[in-house]
């Protein structure tokens, strides 16, 4: 399976050895670039990929595999198609609406124990980005501080988080107000707290309110699944492995050329979405640079979307032990390591090169 790979990197090394001359500038023109990797993948394979919200900064690695060419060097056409806030990317995923989707750990082990064969392949941040907002000057500027305050917050954090915050922290139901993506209702409120995304909320209210909030990372909780992950159904990884393979490399691939030089991915984020604003990208990609998710853990060594075996243990432990999940399931059914772990080096000497020529 992963003959293409070695094959890949192979070449890249000797061409990171060349001396300058007619030798590297051939090989840095894009015909020659495209000929060194599609001599050994198989024909173009057509890819729909959905995610789990808008075209946004957090997708940018997927949309920068597309405008740089990426995909197409791992001989693949993908599709990206942004998906709705009442989309269900495990029911379009099961359906064949989709081949992969963007998911969080949680509602991967989620899904399969209810039976339901999906299956995630590389996580992208290895830090959870979901945080709770609060206003500044209140005394509300930690996860404890907000017991018996009211909390904006949407359905799915309530039956993930919410059980933990209540163990921990003596959070109760009554706190609960429901969060439809405005920020109005926190605004107002503030002795509030409001669930949020770090790369986006935080930028709304600093415009909308004219002040910066308190950041509260729920990951502070103790609880940090991978999040903005890849996932397939287990049928396309036992049909078509060197498919998913290819996939999962020419993504973790783009993200490095993203956070090298995003601009070429977020031009097709502009497109997917005319709502983003550069202003609003560059905040989001300042707080992935300040809070570093996704090169962080095991993704300094092992490479973008690394994953091992005692996370995934212990984030099911932890479900498990206040009530989200019930024991009686395999939590290794929910993840594979087969596509992931292959070493920083792996990823970037191709980055390095086509960025550079």
């Amino acid at each position: 399976m992963h003959e293409h790979y070695n094959l890949k990197r192979r070449q890249f090394i000797k061409i990171s050895g060349m001396a300058l001359g007619t030798g590297l500038l051939e090989a840095c023109t894009p015909t020659n670039k495209n000929l060194s990797v599609s001599q050994a993948s198989e024909k173009s394979n057509s890819i729909k990929l959905g995610l789990s919200w808008k075209a946004e900064a957090e997708y940018g690695g997927f949309y920068q595999a597309v405008a740089t060419g990426i995909y197409r060097d791992y001989g693949l056409e993908v599709e990206i198609q942004p998906i709705p806030p009442q989309g269900n990317t495990t029911q379009l995923l099961m359906g064949g609406l989709v081949d992969f989707t963007i998911g969080q750990g949680i509602s991967t082990l989620q899904a399969v124990a209810q039976g339901i064969p999906k299956i995630t392949l590389a996580a992208i941040f290895q830090d959870e980005i979901q945080v709770l907002l609060t206003h500044p000057g209140v005394g509300n500027d930690s996860l404890d501080k907000l017991k018996g305050k009211p909390v904006f917050i949407t359905a799915g954090l309530s039956s993930t988080y919410w059980p933990l915050l209540a163990k921990k922290y003596g959070y109760t139901a009554d706190q609960q107000r429901p969060y439809n993506f405005n920020v109005t209702p926190f605004l107002v409120n503030k002795n509030s707290a409001q669930e949020g995304i770090l790369t986006s909320e935080p930028y709304l209210i600093e415009k909308e309110g004219g002040f910066k909030p308190i950041i509260l990372p729920l990951k502070e909780t103790g609880l940090n699944p991978y999040a903005f992950t890849i996932d397939t159904t287990k049928q396309l990884v036992a049909d078509n492995p060197n498919l998913v393979e290819r996939f999962v490399d020419a993504s973790i691939e783009g993200w490095y050329s993203y956070l090298e030089n995003p601009e070429p991915g977020n031009e097709l984020i502009k497109q997917d979405n005319p709502e983003m604003t550069d202003e609003l990208m560059s905040f989001a990609l300042n707080k992935i640079a300040e809070y570093d998710p996704i090169r962080s853990g095991d993704a300094k060594t092992l490479g973008i979307g690394a994953m091992s075996d005692d996370r995934w243990k212990t984030l099911a432990e932890q479900l498990i032990e206040v009530g989200v999940l019930d024991a009686n399931f395999n939590y290794k059914d929910a993840y594979t390591l087969e596509f992931v772990n292959k070493g920083v080096d792996y990823y970037t000497e191709s980055i390095k090169f086509i960025v550079k020529c």
